[in-house]
């Protein structure tokens, strides 16, 4: 298969999918470093708090539906531009809010908004429409972007709050979305996919009508959402990562709060997010890569699924700097290959043409578990003193995960719906 000379376009969308994503989840991957000031500032419950961060998510998921139908209609870069204003307006907000009701509009209604128009499905959506051969490949190096800013950001927003004020953290932010966000998804994210460029997939110049027609064989240019719902796989898709996600976002929530209450010095507590980064940079890109040449990609979800439940094992025992670092890459590594495999699986299992909108549904769900995840164990924690049990139930779930995983029909019962 011959493809086209010089960089294909794809690729760019590539990088610019990378930064975005760097921004938007570093940014709220963030969060945890704010949630034991804010407690001692405000005399709120971590319960309290963690309620904004699952009102985000869910407002998050709600936004995901309308999302989904939009990417397979209009150009990335408006909705991502959009998200980004509102996204830098809510963190601001956020910073200046004094009420946890004013704390729940701007952090949970306003941020959750437009975050979600920069979130993985809009992004990750976006590079799956340029890419067939390579879409593991080029997910997982998007998807990357997530850990890259989560390592950026986090330990950054540890330094403003330990040396300033909380309140100056969530303003930093703020400032971030608004001059990197608009600019790149101006640059890179332009058009829906490569046809309007008069362009191929992964940049090839004539196989692909062989490859597209095979795949147009197999799924439909549109999917109602009466037919996704009545699809098995869907569902085992929406069960699998939503129970995931519920546990990942309880990790990164009260991860830091955690080490506090082990006596792990402020700035190496919030550190402990940028290794779990790291893990889950160097996570994204193996899963992506490991998804291109694996029989079936459900495999590399569920070995993914697995190093987290290993992960959530250490962390039990993470009382020290040094074990709370083992933990957060060895979990982080796991954690990695959420970004890409949602995408990914999607595509194989519905094609890349209706992707938007059955990527749009699964986040829904996905974003009403992972905002239960935040407020339940800080309930969780109001209740017993101690995160044992958030973590012990995490470790059951993402076991459960890994098994519902396994039940995925094969890529070959697609031809015979």
């Amino acid at each position: 298969m011959r493809e086209r000379e010089g960089i294909f376009w794809g690729w760019y969308v590539v990088m610019g999918a990378f930064v975005i994503s760097s921004i938007s989840y570093g940014a709220r991957y963030s969060f945890g470093v704010f949630v034991k000031p804010m407690s001692v500032d405000y005399g709120w419950s971590r319960s309290v708090i963690s309620l904004g961060a699952s009102i985000n998510m869910i407002v998050y998921s709600f936004c995901a539906i309308f999302l989904g139908r939009m990417l397979d209609k209009v150009a990335p870069r408006w909705i991502i531009t959009a998200g980004a204003i509102v996204a830098a307006v809510s963190y601001i907000l956020t910073g200046l809010a004094r009420t946890p009701l004013h704390f729940y509009l701007a952090y949970g209604v306003l941020c959750g908004a437009g975050t979600a128009c920069m979130g993985l499905l809009v992004v990750n959506s976006s590079v799956g429409k340029w890419f067939i051969r390579k879409r593991g490949t080029a997910i997982g190096i998007s998807t990357m972007g997530v850990s890259f800013g989560t390592m950026a950001l986090t330990p950054l927003a540890g330094y403003i709050v330990k040396n300033y004020d909380w309140h100056y953290g969530f303003i930093f932010l703020g400032i971030i979305f608004i001059l990197i966000g608009v600019s790149i998804s101006q640059l890179f994210m332009g058009r829906m996919n490569p046809e309007s460029y008069g362009l191929f997939p992964d940049g090839e110049i004539k196989s692909s009508q062989a490859l597209e027609a095979d795949h147009a064989e197999r799924h439909p240019a549109h999917l109602s959402s009466k037919v996704i719902f009545r699809n098995s796989r869907f569902w085992i898709l929406v069960t699998s990562f939503s129970l995931a996600v519920m546990t990942l976002m309880a990790v990164f929530v009260h991860q830091v709060a955690y080490a506090l209450d082990n006596n792990i010095e402020n700035l190496v507590a919030a550190s402990s997010l940028g290794a779990l980064g790291f893990g889950g940079f160097c996570g994204q890109f193996f899963f992506g890569w490991l998804s291109d040449r694996v029989k079936d990609v459900k495999y590399s979800a569920v070995l993914g699924m697995i190093i987290m439940a290993a992960g959530m094992v250490l962390l039990l025992t993470a009382t020290t700097a040094q074990r709370l670092y083992f933990y957060a890459l060895i979990y982080g590594f796991g954690y990695g290959s959420l970004g890409p495999m949602m995408p990914i699986l999607l595509a194989d299992r519905f094609g890349r043409h209706v992707l938007g909108s059955v990527y749009g549904w699964l986040t829904f769900f996905m974003g009403i578990c992972g905002g239960i995840g935040p407020f339940i164990g800080g309930l969780i924690y109001d209740l017993s003193g101690s995160y044992t049990h958030v973590w012990q139930a995490n470790i059951v779930i993402l076991l459960c995960c890994a098994l519902i995983m396994l039940g995925l029909a094969p890529r070959a019962a697609d031809a015979r719906e």
